[in-house]
């Protein structure tokens, strides 16, 4: 038996195991469009204590795992859960909040009514930054700056999709001046920041995304996504 281990069929064999152990089954292809149905950008948390570093850990080990363009991994993360950094940011992050209510006009006070941040409630306050840049040209060299902001959200998706898939609600808050949270970070020269992720245990999931149901604005189908082109090859 030994001398046919190196055989065509022996490593066929050897082949077929590795391919069977990089496939997905029924049950995980299900769960995970399942996921991704579920999916919310949460505004409501419980508060409570911070998440077990093992958790948050894993998370953050998922998001990691998102694809970048030429491997360049352009997302670094900051963890400002303390009350301290709470309080320091949620004044940035209101009075943008204030000005975008003035930007909507006649929609004004239908917007000041709506919940933006779950700052002082979520379990852990995190920041996405963009990293100086790294110089990378491999399949940016046209679209640098925009290759870089589409890998960073990647990082994000996953990062969303692990806390759903651990029943925790995540919220990507943007309303904040980009310069002056930079300044607050004292990030590097270069740096960016991209959002503020609130991350925890929620009360309750919306049925549809909270825009949706508080009627501000309306998911559109698939198929008004769906562009042709307008000549043919």
């Amino acid at each position: 038996m030994s001398s046919e281990a190196g055989t065509p069929g022996g490593e066929r064999g050897g082949n077929d195991g590795k391919e069977r152990a990089h496939e997905v089954g029924d049950a995980e292809r299900a769960a995970l469009y399942r996921v991704i149905a579920l999916r919310r950008d949460c505004r409501h948390f419980t508060p409570g204590p911070p998440l077990p570093d093992t958790q948050l850990e894993r998370l953050l080990h998922a998001a990691n795992q998102a694809p970048s363009v030429g491997l360049m991994q352009p997302w670094r993360f900051m963890r400002l859960s303390t009350p301290a950094w709470r309080e320091r940011l949620l004044p940035l992050v209101d009075a943008e909040r204030l000005a975008t209510a003035q930007a909507l006009g006649e929609r004004e006070a239908e917007f000041l009514r709506i919940k933006v941040e779950g700052i002082r409630d979520c379990a852990e306050l995190l920041a996405i930054v963009l990293p100086p840049d790294d110089g990378t040209v491999f399949g940016r060299r046209t679209m640098p700056q925009d290759m870089a902001l589409a890998s960073a959200a990647c990082a994000v998706q996953n990062l969303w999709l692990a806390a759903r898939a651990e029943n925790l609600g995540l919220g990507w808050v943007s309303m904040f001046d980009p310069q002056a949270l930079a300044c607050m970070l004292q990030l590097p020269e270069g740096a960016r920041p991209l959002g503020l992720l609130c991350l925890g245990p929620v009360p309750a999931f919306y049925d549809a995304p909270m825009l949706e149901e508080l009627g501000w604005r309306h998911r559109r189908p698939l198929q008004d996504m769906l562009w042709e082109p307008t000549q043919h090859a």
